[in-house]
């Protein structure tokens, strides 16, 4: 069985005026644990990310800012809420968990992390909701420990993977792939490896065919020894913010094609949860569990 990274301080009350259902980081693991999908025992809680591992992706100027509370009002603009000692610990731990998921899924094949894909941290400055950046944080402990030569970042969010572009804009190793709302924030994209635009609007099989011709393609090109899946479920029709038209079963269909690729060609993957905000949660929900429930009938 794979291993998930969830602790209790993922469901801590941001400030008023976030657009973070907070409650989803809850329900999930009820969700998954009633229905059977996983035992309690696949959960694990990360353990609390270190200054050093910090500083192979985020300069020392920023993280200084992050630990004494120094951002300036227009940094705590950017990043969408203010500082506080307990959101700092939230991000370390998150991100650690992204770094202790690259070893299970090296392991069992695929891992998770209830929360994770922190897309839009740059190495000098948070935007988006995302203080630190835990899947460049996790393809930087892969480098360093195993020496991987190719590593590819899957981002599957509505919103294009800013902040993972601009990290690794020289770093050959990492190949990012990001397929986004072309419309959709940030208004100002950075550049990818391979950027894909996607319309407002589009359904699921104009969206479907364009990640399976370019997902094969790259995988087959890159032959890459480790994936990273931001599995963000705000590409729905029902959300708030995404402003595309998949359905359910349509985003559930996306995992699948991520899931099958890694699998026939045994690349490890560590799914990291990303954005979802339909009106209803239990859109949320089902979307997020679809793909816990995908990895457990590929990977067990």
């Amino acid at each position: 069985m794979y291993r998930i990274a969830f602790d209790p301080i993922y469901c801590h009350p941001l400030p008023e005026g976030h657009r973070f259902p907070m409650a989803k980081y809850e329900l999930l693991p009820e969700q998954l644990v009633h229905e059977g999908t996983v035992s309690e025992d696949a959960f694990f809680r990360p353990s609390l990310l270190t200054e050093d591992e910090i500083l192979r992706t985020h300069n020392v100027n920023y993280w200084e800012k992050l630990k004494n509370g120094t951002l300036s009002r227009k940094e705590e603009r950017k990043i969408g809420f203010p500082w506080s000692e307990q959101l700092v610990k939230r991000e370390r731990i998150i991100c650690q968990g992204t770094i202790q998921n690259t070893e299970y899924a090296l392991k069992d094949g695929v891992s998770y992390n209830i929360a994770g894909g922190t897309h839009h941290a740059y190495t000098d400055r948070g935007e988006g909701f995302c203080l630190m950046n835990d899947i460049a944080i996790g393809a930087h402990h892969l480098l360093e420990k195993h020496q991987f030569e190719q590593i590819l970042v899957v981002d599957l969010d509505v919103h294009q993977g800013n902040g993972t572009a601009q990290i690794f804009e020289n770093e050959n190793r990492v190949f990012t792939f990001s397929m986004h709302g072309e419309k959709n924030y940030p208004m100002h994209k950075e550049t990818s490896d391979l950027d894909v635009g996607v319309p407002d609007g589009i359904t699921d099989e104009a969206y479907l065919s364009l990640l399976d011709r370019h997902l094969k393609s790259l995988v087959d090109q890159l032959e890459p020894q480790f994936i990273f899946f931001q599995s963000g479920v705000d590409v729905l029709s029902t959300d708030k913010l995404g402003r595309l038209g998949l359905s359910i079963e349509g985003c559930k269909e996306r995992d699948r094609m991520v899931f099958d690729v890694c699998k026939r060609n045994q690349i490890p993957v560590a799914v990291n949860m990303g954005g979802g905000y339909s009106e209803k949660l239990s859109d949320i929900i089902e979307a997020h569990a679809n793909t816990y429930r995908l990895g457990a009938w590929f990977f067990n």
